[in-house]
């Protein structure tokens, strides 16, 4: 199983990290919340670590952003914090566990030992992508925009995707190519135009609030208007 963990003190990065990768998990890091944040939407994993205090995003505004993208990895925050608001704060903002600082290897690795049970019984089998009225289902590859369904094609859904995953972000075509075509961008070719243009048709077409932009000469990007 495969986990991230988010700590920017590296002697305790060090010590769970080792641990862990003892304990038979495969083990990806991260310094600051914003790297975290990234992988989280890019890899599959079976819980993510996070301390609370880090640089980017705290651990707090970590969870806020991924369970608004819909992930539903399980989420165990590590904080020195350990006042009752504070533990209120860390479950409001869609954390599944909370542990205090200083605590025992082997309570942190029982903690995820559950996380990663109950997250392959539940969150791992159901994955959504969420943002201006566009929920994606990862798993029943469905589609809709303020509750009415889109018809995508397997490449759109594709295109669709990294689009999201990468929200707020301008993509060039040869990133987009390389993503969604897995191949060397070939400058004489217009097909990530071509479905772009048809992508717009479903996904904007009689929508008030338009969500895919060109930025000329740069790319596209997916935000709303």
């Amino acid at each position: 199983m495969k986990l991230l963990v988010v700590e920017d003190e590296p002697k305790t990065l060090q010590a769970i990290q080792q641990g862990l990768e003892e304990s038979q998990f495969e083990v990806d890091i991260a310094y600051d919340g914003l790297i975290a944040r990234r992988l989280a939407l890019k890899n599959n994993y079976a819980a993510i670590i996070t301390d609370v205090i880090i640089p980017g995003l705290n651990g707090f505004e970590l969870c806020r952003q991924l369970r608004s993208e819909g992930l539903t990895t399980p989420i165990l925050l590590l904080t020195a914090m350990g006042e009752v608001d504070d533990k209120i704060s860390g479950f409001d903002s869609g954390a599944d566990q909370y542990l205090t600082k200083p605590f025992q290897f082997s309570e942190l690795l029982a903690r995820v030992r559950a996380l990663t049970k109950r997250g392959t019984q539940v969150a791992m089998t159901f994955q959504m992508l969420r943002y201006g009225g566009v929920e994606m289902n990862l798993d029943a590859k469905t589609v809709t925009r303020d509750g009415q369904p889109i018809d995508l094609t397997a490449r759109e859904f594709a295109l669709l995707e990294f689009l999201m995953r990468n929200q707020g972000r301008v993509l060039s075509k040869p990133a987009i190519a390389e993503h969604v075509w897995d191949q060397n961008f070939d400058t004489n070719t217009n097909v990530v135009e071509v479905y772009i243009n048809y992508l717009r048709k479903k996904m904007d077409r009689g929508f008030p609030k338009k969500l895919i932009h060109t930025h000329f000469g740069m790319g596209y990007i997916f935000k709303e208007e």
